[in-house]
């Protein structure tokens, strides 16, 4: 079983600057790809960014290139996510997602979601 724990959502004005985290712990023997996601009211979940072990990056969105940094630590088993420059379209509830493998074996593959962190820039 993996654990997620997400912390840094928030309200925050526009223009302002948030961090998200999210810890995964567990039997982790290793993990791949780390990403966020995010679902505004009414609409469908959609991924903001995604990092793999190798530190490769791409971000989905145009909209968040530029203002967004996705990072992680391998040494924690956490991401990240830098938000610069907020903007009320922004606001949304974000959700990390992990995926890996654990210490069974032989290992089985997992992809675990988070709680999700509500973040609300206002105008």
């Amino acid at each position: 079983q993996v654990q997620l724990v997400e912390s840094g959502g928030g309200l925050v004005q526009a223009g302002g600057s948030l961090r998200l985290s999210c810890a995964a712990s567990g039997s982790i023997f290793s993990i791949d790809a780390m990403a966020w996601y995010r679902q505004a009211p009414g609409k469908q979940r959609e991924l903001v960014a995604r990092i793999r072990s190798t530190g490769s990056t791409n971000y989905a969105d145009s909209s968040v290139k530029g203002r967004f940094t996705i990072s992680r630590d391998n040494a924690k088993n956490t991401v990240y996510l830098q938000m610069n420059s907020l903007k009320p379209e922004d606001t949304a509830v974000y959700y990390c997602n992990v995926g890996g493998y654990d210490r069974s074996w032989p290992p089985k593959s997992f992809d675990y979601w988070g709680q999700g962190t509500q973040v609300t820039v206002s105008s």
